[in-house]
């Protein structure tokens, strides 16, 4: 389970529909092995398009070694899906390498009748996509 404060939720809904009609991506940090998300790090999506995303690889070298000097590991790694369902697609699939994280998609299509976002969590190891619950708190205990 992905347990997240609605702040967080809400900041990362915040970038995908700003991001929108392109993928918005990002990263939330926290300190490793704690499991728990608590920076939220937006980032460039350097594909620029409706229906890809890409990190840039210099703002992803710079993050991930900031990360290690704050002594953080990526919690949530999320994009946002701008015409389709939040759900890994193959190619989402495929890049996932952090069998530790939260791959988190933001729907910004409404696709289900459900409003105008969907907001979904999984966890994506050796190519095997498991849905997980996600809980939204006000602050962590």
């Amino acid at each position: 389970m992905l347990t997240l404060t609605q702040a967080l939720h809400d900041e990362i809904v915040a970038h995908a529909r700003q991001d929108h009609p392109d993928e918005a991506c990002g990263v939330v940090a926290g300190p490793v092995g704690s499991g728990r998300p608590e920076r939220f790090i937006p980032m460039f999506n350097a594909a620029r398009s409706p229906t890809f995303y890409e990190f840039d690889s210099g703002d992803l070298l710079k993050l991930y070694r900031e990360m290690d000097d704050r002594d953080e590991e990526p919690v949530i790694i999320y994009h946002s899906h701008t015409a389709t369902e939040a759900h890994p697609s193959r190619t989402d699939i495929s890049y996932a390498n952090e069998p530790g994280a939260h791959y988190v998609l933001v729907s910004t299509a409404d696709t289900d009748d459900a409003g105008p976002f969907q907001f979904r969590s999984f966890r994506i190891v050796d190519g095997q996509v498991t849905e997980e619950e996600v809980e939204i708190v006000e602050a962590y205990a």
